[in-house]
């Protein structure tokens, strides 16, 4: 099934639909994974969705699988090819002859219309069929859309009427009482899929033509979908009962007495519930080579989670012998959250974790300009510097320690790029093996299945090694300490800087019983260890400066918000949508890669 084209020749979306002509169909799929035809709830011939409470139900006495995590080093601006590895992990198992499966995440339609792509993969390393996975696929981040919106539209609608009327009129209109909510501590914004930095402040509820009955004018936001907590509440819910509890819990404004205002009490929680139903099950596809792929929650581990889901975890360990599960960006960002967050919620432990590694980015680190989304690769990175290379190893060894202080065995996959040199490859191995640390070269870009096969085995070899599992913080610590235990020991900061406003935060959390026992899900950039982009290696001298601190009632993490990270992202100068278009001859979607 896989294609013939050489990804040196052709881009990414010619690839896949020269390989979508022969692809299996979703029943194959699924027969293949395991499941039975009532446990898959198709949405046309090659894509659907896994009744996940039929799945666990059967399978609850099945021993797990053994499950591996996907993280990567500091990345460019380009992105390091975790997805690509991700994949092409899976298609090397699978040439070796194990029963494999893997749990990636949903793109978003922002980087997709922007820099980075679809997250499909890439080369002969991709999932199937790109384009409804790229443009909307099971309708998931749709439904989280609405489920959040919906929040914002009982919010301001109830701040409308508590102004417009009297306590009795209120009372005798809806039979609700007055909250009094206080307009410039509300929560949260509205969320869509896009990159809009011109919707990251606005102002809404202006009269019109019909005065006061036009909303409740104050300031407000956008942000990015997947950021929203709805999408982490999918990555971390168990089952329908979990999910609603936790919606419920959605802290979306404060009273003027300082009382948090949540959807269950704005009696919202329910209707987004609903919203919410079918995207709880995860949806599958298939690599360009036939294994299956189990596709739930989104990306964004900067400015969220950014992990695939538990369910669809549960699913894969149970369903395969190798699960492989991907966690966004670095491991400072990425595997932190699934180590600390996800796998304490899961009760899961990881038996290895790949960290994913390109001499493109290395160099970046050792000090060659830094690539610029949508203008050509700088001439540098096209010649060999076996010295930047081994610069940019600092970051590399930094992730490898990262790893290990969770217990769990690492594995480096040089994911390589037809410019890299011989002599620059034999630097990286070099300085991961005089780390103690598994590395293995990877061509699943160009090769597919048969060039992950040093990898693949690296992987099998590791999972047999044995983990020391242990978390970075246990949850009864004060907020503070938390926060700084991350900061020093993962980011390698001196210390924690806060603004006032962080600091009040910090101290309303840590008064209260409940919220003073969560995670930490810190936003910061992906782009360096430090909070800020332009430091590059593995940083030293810095102080990590938070300046808000989030509360995701619901999802259970605290947030602290570091340095100018938005969770509204831009659209570059370059957007990906100008490439994009519609074969009028075929009906085809063109140039999504």
């Amino acid at each position: 099934m896989a294609s013939n084209l050489d990804p040196t020749k052709y881009a990414d979306w010619q690839i896949v639909q020269d390989a979508e002509k022969e692809m299996l169909t979703i029943y194959e799929i699924a027969k293949n994974l395991g499941l039975t035809r009532e446990e898959l709830l198709p949405h046309g011939h090659y894509i659907g969705k896994i009744d996940f409470k039929a799945v666990l139900e059967r399978l609850k006495d099945r021993p797990n699988g053994k499950y591996i995590d996907v993280t990567s080093i500091t990345p460019t601006p380009l992105g390091e090819g975790k997805s690509t590895s991700c994949i092409g992990l899976v298609q090397g198992l699978g040439k070796l002859g194990k029963n494999v499966c893997a749990a990636i995440r949903q793109p978003s339609g922002g980087p997709t219309m922007n820099i980075k792509g679809s997250a499909a993969g890439g080369g002969l390393s991709q999932c199937i069929p790109l384009t409804p996975f790229s443009l909307g696929f099971t309708g998931d981040i749709n439904a989280i859309m609405n489920a959040h919106n919906l929040a914002m539209v009982a919010l301001t609608s109830r701040m409308q009427h508590e102004r417009n009327y009297t306590d009795e009129q209120l009372e005798r209109l809806s039979g609700m009482k007055r909250i009094d909510i206080d307009p410039t501590r509300v929560e949260m914004g509205w969320v869509m899929d896009f990159c809009c930095q011109a919707l990251r402040n606005i102002i809404i509820g202006i009269d019109g033509e019909n005065g006061k009955s036009d909303g409740f004018m104050m300031r407000s936001k956008f942000n990015i979908a997947v950021s929203s907590e709805v999408m982490a509440i999918l990555a971390v819910a168990k089952d329908f009962k979990d999910m609603r509890e936790r919606i419920g819990k959605i802290v979306v404004a404060y009273t003027k007495k300082g009382k948090p205002v949540t959807t269950e009490e704005l009696e919202v929680a329910g209707a987004m519930s609903a919203w919410m139903v079918e995207a709880l099950n995860p949806s599958l596809m298939q690599t360009l080579e036939g294994q299956p792929i189990i596709v739930h929650a989104g990306p964004f581990a900067n400015i969220a989670i950014g992990q695939s889901s538990i369910i669809a975890d549960q699913i894969g360990l149970k369903l395969s012998d190798y699960h492989v599960t991907e966690s966004g960006f670095g491991a400072d960002i990425g595997f932190e959250k699934f180590w600390n967050l996800k796998c304490r919620l899961s009760g899961l432990v990881p038996d290895c974790a790949v960290i994913v590694a390109t001499v493109r980015a290395l160099k970046c680190h050792g000090g060659a300009p830094v690539p610029v989304p949508g203008k050509p690769m700088p001439e540098e990175y096209l010649s060999e510097n076996v010295a930047w290379v081994a610069k940019g190893c600092d970051n590399l060894i930094h992730h490898i320690r990262t790893v290990r202080k969770a217990g769990i065995p690492p594995v480096v996959c040089v994911n390589v790029f037809h410019t890299d040199t011989n002599d620059e490859i034999a630097k990286i191995r070099e300085i991961c093996e005089a780390e103690g640390a598994r590395v293995a070269v990877s061509d699943h870009w160009k090769k597919g299945g048969d060039g992950a096969l040093e990898f693949a085995q690296a992987v099998v070899d590791a999972c047999e090694e044995g983990t020391n599992f242990k978390f970075l913080y246990e949850l009864d610590m004060p907020i503070k300490q938390k926060i700084e235990l991350v900061a020093r020991e993962i980011y390698g900061a001196d210390g924690v800087e806060y603004s006032n406003e962080a600091n009040a935060a910090a101290e309303r959390i840590q008064a209260d019983p409940e919220l003073s026992k969560m995670g930490v899900c810190m936003l910061k950039t992906h782009l360096s260890l430090s909070d800020n982009p332009e430091l590059k290696g593995a940083p030293k001298g810095w102080k990590l400066k938070i300046r808000e601190i989030l509360t995701y009632g619901g999802a259970g993490f605290i947030v602290p918000v570091a340095g100018n990270i938005s969770l509204m992202p831009g659209t570059v100068s370059n957007p990906a949508f100008r490439r994009i278009d519609v074969n009028i001859e075929t009906g085809k979607v063109e140039g999504v890669f």
